[in-house]
């Protein structure tokens, strides 16, 4: 039998700042409203237990795991320590991604590096190098992002136009080639 409360806390944690609706949860697991809603209700009595850091919140129709307020205090100094810190790796392959392909969903992101972005996109937000660019015609019109002047001053750029052109290299590895390879980039300067 499947823990369904795990499951549902692990989507939202995937799902990071976009959170899920009900409909989604249920479609994604493949159970009734009924039993999602009974289960979300048991994860949120969980969170309220003062030794926990996180809570369920239900914003904008769609439910999201978010911070506690009684600590955001500390979650304040986080922030301001990560504006004064370099790029991560990971942050800078997501602003790479965004300045090719903008506008870009997180969703499209997250495909191309196969894997989670939401951390690195919510950190470049904060640092002003990416904004929102409105919404895609997709289902659920995610947002798109795209790169601010801000990243063209950083990066001492008049216009995209000066990025390094680049070519995708042809995957002629096996998988096992690729494991070993999963911080080599995909794209090469020319």
């Amino acid at each position: 039998m499947k823990n369904l409360k795990a499951i549902i806390e692990g989507l939202l944690f995937v799902s990071g700042d976009e959170g899920l609706t009900l409909i989604e949860i249920c479609n994604i697991i493949g159970e009734s409203e009924e039993e999602i809603t009974k289960c979300i209700k048991e994860l949120c009595n969980d969170y309220n237990s003062d030794d926990r850091g996180i809570t369920i919140e239900y914003l904008g129709n769609h439910f999201k795991l978010t911070t506690k307020d009684i600590h955001k205090e500390y979650y304040k100094k986080l922030v301001t320590e990560e504006e004064n810190s370099i790029l991560s790796q990971s942050a800078l392959e997501v602003l790479a991604i965004i300045a090719y392909n903008c506008p870009i969903t997180r969703i499209d992101i997250d495909n191309i590096r196969g894997t989670n972005s939401s951390y690195a996109v919510r950190k470049l937000l904060l640092k002003g190098l990416i904004e929102e660019a409105g919404r895609s015609d997709t289902a659920g019109r995610p947002r798109l992002y795209k790169v601010t002047d801000r990243f063209l001053d950083y990066f001492g750029l008049g216009s995209l136009d000066e990025l390094p052109k680049v070519e995708i290299k042809e995957n002629e590895e096996s998988e096992e080639d690729e494991e070993e390879n999963l911080f080599d980039s995909k794209y090469t300067e020319i």
